[in-house]
């Protein structure tokens, strides 16, 4: 018989915490604390909010970086019943202005200073001063988190709201964007955000024994589902940093004795390449981690182990196949298989009309695991008729029933007249050896498109242009060879959004001869 995951906040911290109270939550380089000091911190934090006038459905701020206070804060306010909108610690003024405003927030919990920035400062000219907020009207305070903290005087109210939360209220707001969109307020359930991240649980390999690193920021999906919430829901144990620095995480990691590293494989391959990394014990990383970091007999072969796949607006992963077992030899290099309560579909993107098997098209996404909605959108703009997301991603399904990506729809390029997809280019680049990564998009030419791509070298790699056309001759049809490259510093990276997407303005900028 097997037992329905929590599908409220409140639920599952009461969950962790009678698996284990004294089992380490959440640990940095200097702090601790168990599941039992986590629902107590939370508590007194969610006393002291209700106090200032946070309820149910009041729509919360939180502006800091990865660490204790901010999960406390957090967790505090999703007791409360009230939403919580995590916010970039890289936004400046008039991107916070944007989402402050898209969110309509009403109460703003903000660090002092962070990365040498001031906050207070810096933001001066949106917070409320006596009340009011000019510029934001639905704004109407805002709080150091500090001072929140230290206010734990109980308030009898806090109880009674957290006794009242249920899975269909709203929880979270997280941001998101596409490469080339302004940035949109992703709206979240109890409900469908615990169900996501537990159907994402076998697959990802993550138990309560498990001691998880992640370095993604806890305001983007990474962080909070697949990282904070995750453990939550596993009654695991999550490693983070608010700063990461390679000498500090390889010190973290074989002191806490890291079981998985998860998180963007750049990330991984850099700190692979730290020469410090030699000497650090990383013995108790298992095979579900980044292969970057494993010794080579743990290492699969390239594109054996699913590449999971999926978005904001599915909080996290939506497919995946075990990330320690290789997928049947026919699916290399596939996303894996839709998890168990979301339906995919594969649709011609100009009538919406399903296309036969092993065809492109559009990706479209439905089940309980998806959003409520996009703010300021309503749901007939957000769904079909039927219920389905269209994603904007272009994919197709084998015969297996696992997907395949093949980059975004607004992405597909069309040289001398024939398509081609980013994501097919950037791939057969990666293969070749000595290339750490690679990045495809196109550049206006004289008379019609030409593709362009930056290259980012393993380390100490001599690649030069000559060497890796040749190469990319051998495995590239000579239409999808990219006419300009550009090769990279070892260790770099291409200009990105505050969302951490690939910013295809200034990769175009960058790449222009």
């Amino acid at each position: 018989m097997t037992t329905d995951p929590p599908v409220t906040l409140p639920a599952a911290l009461a969950g962790a915490v009678a698996l284990g109270p004294d089992r380490d939550a959440l640990v940095t380089a200097d702090a601790r604390i168990t599941w039992a000091g986590l629902d107590a911190a939370s508590r007194a934090a969610a006393s002291a909010l209700a106090a200032r006038g946070v309820g149910r459905r009041t729509r919360v701020g939180l502006l800091a970086g990865n660490g204790i206070d901010w999960a406390v804060c957090a967790f505090a306010v999703l007791r409360l019943g009230a939403v919580l909108v995590p916010l970039s610690t890289l936004l400046r003024a008039p991107e916070l202005e944007q989402q402050l405003r898209v969110a309509a927030v009403e109460r703003l919990v903000l660090v002092g200073s962070f990365r040498g920035r001031s906050y207070p400062d810096e933001f001066a000219e949106l917070l409320p001063k006596g009340g009011r907020a000019p510029r934001l009207p639905a704004l109407r305070s805002a709080w150091l988190l500090d001072e929140v903290l230290a206010d734990a005087a109980r308030f009898p109210l806090a109880d009674a709201l957290e006794a009242r939360v249920r899975p269909a209220d709203d929880l979270a707001i997280l941001f998101t964007s596409g490469s080339r969109g302004t940035p949109k307020g992703v709206i979240h359930t109890h409900g469908n955000a615990f169900r996501a991240v537990a159907a994402s649980l076998p697959v990802r390999r993550i138990g309560r024994d498990d001691r998880l690193y992640i370095p993604m920021p806890f305001f983007w999906t990474g962080g909070f589902a697949g990282g904070l919430l995750t453990a939550l829901a596993a009654g695991a144990t999550l490693l983070t940093e608010a700063t990461p620095a390679p000498e500090d995480t390889l010190a973290l990691l074989a002191r806490e004795r890291a079981t998985l590293f998860r998180g963007w494989p750049d990330q991984a391959a850099r700190l692979a390449a730290h020469p410090a990394t030699a000497q650090a014990d990383l013995s108790s990383l298992r095979p579900a981690s980044l292969p970057a970091l494993l010794p080579p007999g743990l290492r699969a072969a390239p594109g054996a182990r699913a590449n999971l796949f999926g978005m904001t607006e599915t909080f996290g992963p939506y497919c995946g196949d075990p990330l320690d077992t290789d997928m049947p030899s026919a699916s290399w290099g596939s996303c894996g298989t839709p998890f168990p309560g979301v339906e995919v579909s594969i649709a011609d993107p100009s009538t919406g009309r399903p296309v036969p098997q092993g065809e492109h098209g559009e990706i479209r996404v439905r089940g309980p695991h998806l959003m409520r909605g996009i703010c300021g959108r309503s749901r007939e703009d957000v769904f079909t008729p039927d219920a389905w997301y269209r994603t904007g991603d272009l994919g197709h399904l084998d015969r297996s029933g696992r997907l395949w990506n093949h980059g975004r729809l607004d992405d597909m390029l069309k040289i001398n007249g024939a398509t081609v997809y980013p994501s097919e280019v950037e791939s057969a680049l990666t293969s070749l050896p000595g290339v750490h990564a690679a990045h495809v998009t196109s550049l206006d030419g004289p008379d019609r498109p030409v593709l362009a791509a930056a290259i980012i070298p393993a380390h100490h790699a001599p690649l030069t242009e000559p060497a890796l056309r040749d190469a990319a001759r051998a495995i590239l049809s000579p239409f999808k060879i990219p006419r300009i490259l550009r090769i990279l510093a070892p260790g770099s990276d291409i200009p990105r959004t505050p969302t951490g997407k690939p910013d295809l303005p200034a990769l175009r900028t960058l790449l222009t001869p």
